[in-house]
């Protein structure tokens, strides 16, 4: 029985740009080494077949990302099926043709569904590759596979029912009628669960790894044999991960910490302050958390809280100030404008405590 892979938008050499450097060029590295343990992977589980469903690459790819790419293609004990996205297309200066694939690699090269013969397994994989960093054709229009009894999966880059038609927008209908079994796809980031158009079974793994905190959570491929279904396999080393706490009543340190999971040295964090708190917000908890975190990002949205605002009518320096500050809050045309009178209360009143906010 064959087992297949399918994985999409792996996104090599992405730059990171919100991180260090240093912090950058590390994910980047283990981007590649994600690629030999994918290889690992295949070897230990029986997987005759991978499908990658474009944008492996970023761009156009380091020589050595490339080379990476290359080796730990050619380790795998499998078939590998590649078809070219939008940001890889395939063309001239593309990494795909920059490149010498070994001879278990098959890239689809036409904006056309050609097809691999699979005749070990009854099966056969039909795909088409974009050829610029648009495709505004369906590449699945007028394709339909032979009736013959065997199994065929298809392999496209591309979105369903787009209103921009910039990205192979696919029709519902074209699924439908295309008589595959099983289509794989990629370009939505964001893994949905596999369902049918007609008899065709589709699914979007999403990315094989978060690359930023719009691509939170578990991230990893989809997992089949032919003739069943297919199951997620969490595959990322590291998560992107963005966490909402109301601080109200508690001290946001105390908060944070009762909210967060046991182990999280190795992921990215943004974490979200909300409700309200007294003078010293949570501007502290990024140096005070910031070595249980690969990288911790603290955005303090909370409110000052009503019982410090009582305190305007003081007869004392701190109660000028803080009437000042109120009014000026009270005239704030914006919430931004009051986020940023709420943290000039918080620093001088940290300023007239001698407390450092952090």
């Amino acid at each position: 029985m064959l087992r297949f892979i399918h994985a999409a938008d792996l996104h090599l050499d992405s730059a990171f740009r919100a991180l260090g450097p240093g912090k950058a060029a590390r994910l980047r590295q283990e981007r590649r080494e994600t690629l030999f343990r994918l290889a690992d992977y295949v070897n230990g589980h029986g997987v005759g077949l991978v499908l990658l469903a474009g944008d492996v690459f970023d761009g156009g790819g380091y020589r050595e990302t490339r080379e990476a790419l290359a080796e730990a293609l050619g380790r795998m004990e499998a078939q590998v099926m590649i078809a070219p996205g939008n940001h890889d297309f395939y063309g001239p200066g593309s990494p795909w043709a920059a490149e010498s694939w070994p001879e278990n690699v098959h890239i689809f090269r036409e904006r056309t569904m050609t097809a691999v013969e699979l005749p070990e397994w009854g099966a056969a994989v039909h795909g088409a590759a974009f050829t610029g960093p648009e495709q505004s054709e369906s590449l699945l229009a007028g394709f339909s596979a032979p009736r013959d009894g065997r199994f065929h999966i298809g392999l496209l880059h591309g979105e369903t029912d787009s209103s921009e038609a910039r990205y192979n927008s696919i029709r519902r209908e074209e699924i439908a009628a295309s008589g595959l079994d099983y289509l794989a796809l990629g370009h939505i980031h964001k893994r949905r669960e596999p369902w049918r158009e007609g008899k065709t079974l589709c699914a979007w793994p999403g990315c094989l790894e978060g690359r930023g905190f719009d691509e939170t959570g578990e991230k990893g491929f989809y997992e089949g044999t032919v003739g069943g279904g297919v199951t997620f396999v969490p595959f990322a080393r590291r998560r992107y991960e963005a966490l909402e706490v109301d601080v109200t009543g508690t001290a946001p340190r105390e908060a944070v910490e009762a909210a967060l999971p046991p182990d999280t040295e190795r992921d990215l964090y943004r974490i979200i302050l909300t409700g309200e708190t007294g003078e010293a917000g949570g501007r502290a908890l990024e140096t005070a958390l910031a070595e249980r975190f690969y990288v911790l990002e603290v955005q303090d949205r909370t409110r000052l809280a009503e019982d410090v605002w009582a305190r305007a009518g003081e007869d004392s320096l701190r109660g000028l100030f803080l009437r000042e500050l109120r009014a000026r809050w009270e005239r704030a045309g914006s919430e931004a404008e009051r986020e940023k009178v709420t943290m000039a209360a918080r620093f001088g009143l940290a300023a007239l405590d001698r407390r450092d906010l952090g």
